[in-house]
């Protein structure tokens, strides 16, 4: 059994991303903001209803998939119930390069947080179901620094709350688990950490959380350094 987690242990932070330290603009994670108008550039004539069934089949794969998928497999599925054709040309321009700035923002609280901690010596890195471009995208908002490790599902092949998700970020850190605050905006991963021997709060900006310890803002990681 795990030794459960002690506040006087403390020495790192493990964080969720999306919902934790960033947000997309405009509200949807996935495709992203500029998807519709990238795909009208090469099939005009789609209504707003065919893009929201396809868009409604994507999650529905993502949702299944026992890790994150593959950006091309993705936009495959999406382009398929559009009846578009996933051409090179086409699954390249969904990809290409923009700033991240353009698509994402970190909340208000996470860039004065992240340097405090950093200040005061507590060490970092991200568990996150993402694509595997995450470190990249965080270095466009300017945090990427902060993070000495990545566990991303991705990369590893399964997402949380498999066990090897949090064990990847812990043991790259060479830290125990009880050593580890994990942070993710949804109760039952936190949970699933808890189990492990993390440490862990929900992060719950906007409605309270009963079951699973939580905070409101990220400002009260300060409280366990």
């Amino acid at each position: 059994m795990p030794q459960p987690a002690s506040p006087e242990n403390l020495r790192a932070v493990l964080f969720d991303s999306g919902g934790v330290l960033m947000r997309p603009i405009g509200g949807r994670w996935n495709p992203r903001a500029d998807f519709e108008q990238t795909v009208l550039t090469h099939a005009p004539s789609l209504t707003a209803e065919q893009f929201a069934t396809a868009i409604a089949a994507g999650d529905h794969f993502f949702a299944t998939s026992s890790s994150t998928p593959d950006y091309n497999e993705y936009h495959r599925v999406i382009l398929h119930s559009l009846g578009v054709d996933p051409t090179p040309a086409l699954l390249a321009d969904l990809r290409r390069e923009v700033p991240p700035a353009v698509l994402l923002e970190t909340y208000p609280d996470v860039e004065e947080t992240l340097e405090e901690l950093s200040r005061r010596g507590v060490r970092m890195a991200v568990v996150s179901d993402a694509w595997p471009d995450l470190p990249s995208l965080h270095a466009g908002l300017g945090i990427e620094r902060y993070f000495e490790a990545y566990a991303i599902s991705a990369v590893l092949g399964c997402n949380k709350p498999d066990p090897r998700m949090y064990h990847h970020a812990s043991s790259a850190l060479d830290l125990a688990p009880a050593e580890c605050l994990f942070v993710d905006d949804d109760p039952e991963l936190v949970a699933a950490a808890i189990r492990l021997g993390y440490a862990g709060r929900v992060m719950s900006r906007d409605s309270a959380v009963t079951n699973v310890p939580s905070i409101t803002s990220l400002t009260e990681l300060l409280d366990f350094f």
